[in-house]
């Protein structure tokens, strides 16, 4: 079976190692860079800048202390350059890993398809079954002047922090960006069109606003009005400096117009075996619309290759745990939309816990920065609800939770959890408390 996958980004390339692995005949067909926009544009840049950010964070706070006796200063372009130089040689990295799959790689953009034909610089490549992982690109509002604003695609052609930046946005992105330029000094305004960070737990978003994102003046129900070379005008007043704009994603899903049904918001629409309205084609990862993450993305490139090849796969998007990168990690999950008998609050039995002190947090005690953990049950059940957690191992031992709930583990059974040690994991704690009652 002829298999070729438009895209090499975490979708399709992992689907391109899965359908190599069960034999199919792959190519993959990449424009430009192997890695997708997770590697060369966002995840892995926003990796690379935050632990620079950590480590400046903890250096001033060293020095204040007077453990350290310099402050040390950050170089913006040589901090640019070492990134490249890290996501080159992960690109290398994940090329030999694809080829060694018995996967061809295709470089170049792939301009037509035909029912059983890719066309890349005028070669076309057959095809059985065809996989779309084309990705997506920050979505651009119809603004006045919005070609004077910057996107997460131009971080790393900036030359130094800029002194000012302005991001219009509410999600995770801005939170993330806005975080990495206020601890790098820039003096950074959020502009919200509705609420800031709106799926997170109110008290988990209290304690970002106080402690991990306390230089950032944030301005929820505000609308901006045009974009200008020196700034913005919004309904409340004129900002000035740059403006990063942080309002979302658009799918690349231009190639398949006319051959499969597209959604609303440019989507390809797929059942949930990734398959789409065309037998012969199938999609993943962000041009789908579903859940804007790596893992998802290869998650459902793993589904899609395998029914292309015969085996039967369902996509489960249920418990979904996410991450938001910060000085600290902040993860989170919500399960109550699983337990269709949960009908009544009352029910819920919330605790909540400050992080404790250990690697990563050790020196934040004296500050009480720790971190803090939330969770909610039904007792009378022992389900688990919700998590949310602010620490140094939060985004490890989060996804871990959501496996073990989604294998129907309840309160009770952790009564006997044994944790490592040492270990920042709020999450043990809460749960040997709650074993007591569920």
């Amino acid at each position: 079976m002829k298999m070729v996958i438009i895209g090499g980004g975490p979708a399709g390339r992992t689907a391109a190692t899965e359908a190599a692995q069960l034999d199919a005949e792959v190519t993959l067909i990449e424009r430009k860079h192997i890695g997708g926009t997770c590697l060369h544009e966002g995840c892995m840049v926003v990796c690379g800048l935050n632990e620079v950010v950590r480590f400046h964070e903890n250096s001033k706070k060293f020095h204040q202390m007077s453990i350290i006796s310099n402050q040390p200063q950050v170089d913006y372009s040589k901090v640019v350059q070492g990134i490249k130089k890290v996501i080159g040689k992960i690109e290398r990295v994940l090329k030999h890993e694809t080829r060694q799959s018995g996967v061809e790689i295709v470089l170049g953009e792939a301009s037509k398809i035909n029912e059983e034909t890719v066309e890349v610089d005028g070669e076309e490549y057959p095809y059985d079954k065809l996989l779309i992982s084309t990705g997506s690109r920050p979505f651009i509002p119809p603004v006045l002047g919005v070609e004077n604003a910057l996107t997460y695609r131009d971080v790393l052609n900036f030359k130094e922090v800029p002194e000012k930046l302005n991001i219009v946005g509410s999600g995770v992105i801005a939170a993330e960006f806005a975080g990495i330029f206020s601890s790098l000094g820039s003096q950074v305004k959020v502009l919200c069109r509705g609420s800031f960070l709106r799926n997170l737990d109110g008290e988990i978003k209290k304690y970002v606003l106080e402690h991990l994102l306390r230089d950032v003046e944030i301005t929820e129900n505000v609308q901006v009005n045009e974009i200008t070379s020196e700034g913005a005008i919004t309904s409340g007043g004129e900002v000035e400096g740059p403006v990063f704009l942080a309002t979302g994603m658009t799918p690349n899903s231009e190639i398949a117009e006319n051959l499969v049904e597209i959604g609303s918001k440019g989507q390809i629409r797929v059942n949930k075996q990734m398959k789409t309205s065309n037998s012969s084609i199938y999609a993943a990862g962000d041009v789908v619309g579903t859940v804007g993450n790596t893992p998802v993305a290869r998650r459902e490139g793993v589904v899609a290759a395998r029914n292309a090849c015969e085996i039967s796969a369902t996509m489960d998007y249920s418990i979904i745990p996410q991450s938001l990168t910060l000085y600290y990690p902040v993860s989170f999950l919500n399960t109550e939309s699983e337990f269709k008998n949960f009908k009544d609050e009352s029910e819920a039995f919330n605790v909540r816990i400050r992080g404790s002190g250990g690697p990563g947090s050790f020196w934040n005690v004296l500050e009480g920065n720790t971190g803090f953990t939330k969770m909610s049950a039904n007792l009378k059940t022992g389900d688990i609800l919700s998590a949310s957690s602010i620490s140094p191992s939060s985004s490890t031992s989060i996804p871990y939770l959501a496996k073990m709930i989604k294998d129907g583990y309840k309160t009770s059974d952790f009564d006997d959890f044994i944790e490592t040690h040492p270990s920042t994991d709020a999450i043990y704690k809460l749960l040997h408390f709650l074993a007591k009652y569920g």
